[in-house]
């Protein structure tokens, strides 16, 4: 599909625009608002900073990244993958480390989708986003295990680290908290589906739960204060920056970056296939970059795209970029009337509303494909990526997840098929060839995989222990690609053959592998006339010029 600009975008998007298509997208963005709310205190809460950041992260980015969205029906904010990230990262520099190497992030993003480099995500392997996935899920969870039974534990390099530090015991649970943010899982559990699209499961039970709290006037810890402005007292300036420092965040928003990137993409191809509008790619990562370099200047946490928000604007009914519009104003709204009443939500409860959302991020489907289908290198890969990524720092379990998947990958695609067979007279007839005679050094070798360096070692092997032979023909219909040193392997062959006396034709030669062949010189060095369309053009030419070699070696008039 063609790239297409924001102007072109906007101009599709809002043609034939009018007041019955204004109030879905009302009333869905509504919609969307009563579900990211509880999202958006919860998740900015998960990344070490506050709920209030959580707030103004949702609400900067459901305007300006969804304003300059690559699709229209893209709603961002803060999310249950990013705050796992987030979590470590101000464990280790704090809120102004979030900050810095959320705005560096943000333009590594808006320098990926100017340079229209957003096709390379797609190049991270399905089993390995799945494993990434379950890795965060389960970070998540862990991170909440705290609030949820209302103690306070050592924090850890990693979530592994943290997960075994409650089996050495030395802490004991709050029941009140226990009993809060049971209220809230059970309400997402048990509440209908069908209901959930009416008024979301997850506000439901944040209201039950803090209703319940303020009856019983339980002694929990609560969210607290939240500041009633969109600019926070604590965010990032220039002024603060550590320029002489900037190094040290620069694996940080790598992380950051390759995150938003998956993340935002993973929901735009979720969202195309609902609506079947397709996600300009680059694009939005323009909008990705743009949005996170904006929001550490108002307090906020690194946003990207919500597959979870994205899909309920689209269920509502949205019909544009307005509904991620209305959203964010819906929350600000709700910022500045109901500020007092979220002050009382017991975190808790937020814990409660994270745990079931870890649960439910996992992608089931996809888990069950490879485990159902037993899928050995998909298995492999998405084990190693989960466990890599609650035991390592996220960018290295997706790097080390891919450099397996991508070894096994070659490993399956090396084991290259060769079959060599002398020219079987009976054969050739049964097709309808006649040849002059049956020279019995012709053999057919039929090559079949990709010829690259990893299937060289195979290629060369094959053709060891073959004997002198008046013609060796290479049938490379089954060869789609070649590399140089599949090429190199062609050449040794053609030099060995021509040592004994003999020719090496090629037949069936795809078109790049062509191509490849004529840059190399391969095609001048083994000769344009041996060439061939398909293998029996090849054995007929093969046979005459055997017949002529056989005819002078006898002293016989050579025929035409």
């Amino acid at each position: 599909m063609p790239r297409r600009s924001l102007k072109k975008l906007l101009v599709d998007e809002f043609s034939g625009y009018n007041l019955a298509k204004f109030r879905q997208d009302l009333l869905a963005g509504l919609t969307v608002a009563a579900v990211a709310l509880p999202l958006a205190l919860a998740f900015g809460v998960a990344s070490g900073a506050t709920a209030a950041a959580g707030l103004v992260t949702a609400i900067i980015a459901g305007i300006v990244i969804g304003g300059l969205s690559g699709a229209p029906y893209q709603i961002s904010g803060p999310t249950g993958a990013m705050s796992a990230v987030l979590i470590i990262l101000a464990q280790k520099y704090g809120l102004e480390g979030i900050w810095i190497a959320g705005f560096l992030s943000g333009a590594m993003l808006l320098v990926i989708g100017v340079l229209r480099l957003g096709r390379f995500i797609a190049f991270i392997p399905a089993p390995v986003i799945t494993g990434f996935t379950s890795g965060i899920a389960l970070i998540i969870f862990i991170g909440q295990i705290d609030a949820f039974l209302g103690i306070k534990t050592p924090g850890s390099e990693s979530a592994f680290l943290k997960l075994v530090g409650y089996f050495k015991g030395g802490w004991t649970p709050d029941w009140h908290t226990i009993v809060l943010g049971l209220v809230v899982i059970l309400t997402m559990v048990f509440w209908p589906r069908k209901w959930n699209a009416r008024f979301p499961a997850s506000l439901l039970g944040i209201i039950l739960a803090t209703l319940l709290n303020a009856i019983l006037q339980w002694p929990v810890a609560t969210i607290g204060a939240i500041p009633q402005t969109l600019i926070l007292d604590e965010r990032l300036n220039f002024a603060s920056i550590p320029w002489q420092n900037l190094g040290d965040f620069i694996a940080p928003a790598l992380t950051i970056t390759a995150l938003g990137a998956v993340e935002s993409l993973l929901c735009g191809a979720v969202a195309s296939n609902m609506t079947g509008i397709r996600l300009q790619a680059n694009q939005e990562l323009v909008a990705q970059g743009i949005g996170n370099m904006l929001i550490p200047f108002f307090g906020g946490v690194p946003a990207t795209a919500a597959i979870a928000r994205s899909s309920v604007g689209i269920k509502s009914g949205g019909q544009t970029r307005m509904v991620s519009i209305i959203h964010a104003l819906g929350i600000l709204l709700s910022m500045f009337l109901l500020a007092p009443v979220m002050a009382r939500i017991p975190l808790t409860v937020l814990a409660g509303v994270l745990m079931v959302t870890a649960w439910r991020m996992n992608e089931w489907d996809g888990i069950r494909f490879i485990f159902g289908r037993r899928f050995k290198s998909a298995i492999i890969a998405f084990l190693i990526t989960m466990i890599g990524t609650i035991t390592l720092d996220l960018t290295q379990a997706i790097l080390v997840g891919s450099a397996v998947a991508a070894g096994l990958f070659l490993s399956q695609i090396a084991s290259i098929e060769i079959e060599i067979q002398d020219v079987d007279p009976a054969k050739l007839r049964a097709k309808g060839i006649e040849t002059a005679c049956h020279c019995k050094h012709v053999q057919v070798a039929y090559v079949t995989g990709p010829l690259f360096f990893a299937a060289t070692g195979n290629f060369n092997e094959a053709f060891t222990q073959i004997n002198a032979t008046h013609a060796m023909i290479l049938s490379m219909r089954g060869v789609p690609i070649v590399d140089t040193a599949g090429l190199e392997a062609i050449e040794r062959l053609c030099e060995k053959i021509h040592k004994q006396g003999g020719t090496l034709m090629l037949a069936g030669v795809h078109e790049k592998v062509m191509t490849m062949m004529q840059r190399a010189g391969l095609v001048e060095h083994i000769g344009e006339e041996n060439f061939f369309w398909s293998s029996d053009q090849a054995i007929v030419e093969a046979e005459r010029r055997a017949c002529i070699h056989c005819q002078m070696e006898n002293g016989e008039a050579v025929g035409p």
